[in-house]
């Protein structure tokens, strides 16, 4: 890796989906506070996640990758944070003895409160007329709350970003490595799901194959400590480029900069530009990185991309996360890993089904509908099959709620139902039921794989 580049130099190259601030003094003493700040995660940790995500491209583990689409301050409680936690847990049991491999556990969480947006300002009517003021790109530039106090821009809540990760990051570590996390336990919430859950009846064989499993462990004595605790990872998509660079150090084992703001940080579809800013950026930092890759990616963007992003070839440094949208695909996804893999670049194919298949109900809301989440994680594995080459993991927007904003699936969630209980900010999410359901069907899935 070469140097990081400076702040100037970034911006200098054009970066795009950044908030406008109107106190650049104000803007240049939180990010000079960010940078005295300790580290979120370490540059150790970093690398054993990368090992894991090479372990997964070559079919020896599972990318699990779940959370919110945009974290909120206020949603930032114990209570959250455990509920979302026991929803990954629980998939990732699921998925372990399905694909008799190791799930990596990753979270979309501790700094994923920045949105791109498809316009810069938003207009409402009201009774004085219409109203036009800046976009919410997440907790970390601006509120929610349609007001211009609200709306504004303002550096105070990077800080606010980084504190806010940290007691999350806290309360993850203290659940997965004192005993929350213990194998038996969350088999039996999934035992619980299955009894009571009006959809958890289909998946009755699995589970009960899952408890065999785990009694005859217990019958020879085997109880080794990944039992009792598992490891636990971070990420985000790396959107904001003050608070990017504030968190980003030279580790002291390497002299290489890592991002300590979380393990794994990702380009989105909107900044994956090649002489962009964020492609820039992540070129020199030493994180597994991801890439998203929606219907307009060719496969001559994804040979470039990884060029510039992994020049090396490192296993486990590349994921591309492809968002094509269940009616696409099985079209646009072959040729992407059919030219990647003839190339012999190093990747970990992973499954975004939630992107590409967001609309708008009839009633206003915007959702997805479950059953096409659930055909795009198929056509991916489908094509994967095809070519002979490895899905290597899924990434869902999910919740460890009950909340109602995807239609369908087991519980027959309608339209009308999403009022009930609609609270994310921005993208719908699977929530509890939905999220259990979706990982016995994948489990499917990997059986065949």
């Amino acid at each position: 890796m070469s140097s990081l580049p400076s702040l100037e130099q970034l911006h200098a190259i054009g970066a795009k989906q950044q908030p406008s601030y109107d106190d650049p003094a104000a803007l240049a003493a939180a990010v000079e506070r960010l940078r005295t700040l300790p580290p979120l995660v370490f540059a150790g940790e970093c690398d054993e996640l990368k090992a894991k995500i090479a372990a997964a491209s070559r079919g020896e583990a599972f990318l699990l990758q779940g959370g919110d689409c945009a974290e909120t301050f206020v949603g930032a409680t114990a209570d959250n944070t455990r509920n979302k936690l026991r929803v990954l847990l629980q998939m990732a049991v699921v998925l372990t003895y399905a694909a008799s491999v190791p799930v990596v556990k990753v979270g979309r969480l501790a700094g994923q409160y920045a949105k791109p947006r498809s316009s810069d300002t938003e207009t409402r009517e009201t009774p004085e007329g219409p109203v036009t003021l800046p976009a919410y790109r997440g907790d970390a530039v601006n509120g929610f709350e349609f007001t211009p106090e609200s709306r504004r821009p303002d550096p105070q809540r990077l800080l606010d970003v980084y504190h806010s990760s940290a007691s999350t990051l806290n309360l993850v570590r203290a659940f997965t490595t004192g005993g929350y996390a213990d194998l038996r336990q969350v088999h039996t919430w999934n035992s619980e799901f299955v009894r009571n859950s009006p959809v958890g009846q289909h998946y009755e064989a699995m589970a009960a194959e899952i408890d065999r499993a785990l009694t005859f462990m217990q019958a020879i004595g085997a109880d080794p400590d990944e039992f009792h605790r598992v490891d636990f990872y971070s990420s985000h998509e790396a959107l904001l480029l003050e608070y990017e660079h504030a968190m980003t150090r030279i580790d002291s084992r390497t002299e290489q900069p890592y991002n300590v703001s979380g393990h794994m940080v990702w380009i989105g579809e909107r900044t994956r530009q090649l002489d962009g800013a964020h492609v820039e950026y992540f070129s020199h930092i030493s994180n597994p990185i991801g890439c998203k890759l929606g219907p307009s990616a060719t496969a001559d963007d994804a040979l470039a991309l990884a060029a510039r992003l992994n020049p090396t070839n490192e296993p486990g440094r590349l994921t591309f996360i492809t968002r094509f949208g269940a009616g696409k695909i099985r079209d646009g996804l072959p040729a992407l890993v059919e030219k990647v893999t003839a190339e012999g670049v190093d990747v970990a194919w992973v499954c975004d089904a939630m992107h590409g298949n967001t609309f708008e109900a009839s009633n206003g809301y915007k959702t997805r509908r479950f059953e096409d989440v659930l055909d795009e994680v198929q056509g991916f594995f489908d094509v994967h099959r095809a070519l002979g080459t490895v899905p290597a993991g899924i990434l869902v927007e999910n919740t460890g709620d009950d909340v109602t904003e995807i239609i369908g699936g087991g519980e027959e969630l309608d339209e009308q139902g999403l009022a009930h209980r609609y609270e994310s900010v921005v993208d719908p999410r699977l929530n509890r039921v939905q999220s259990l359901e979706l990982a016995f069907q994948v489990a499917g899935m990997l059986q065949k794989r």
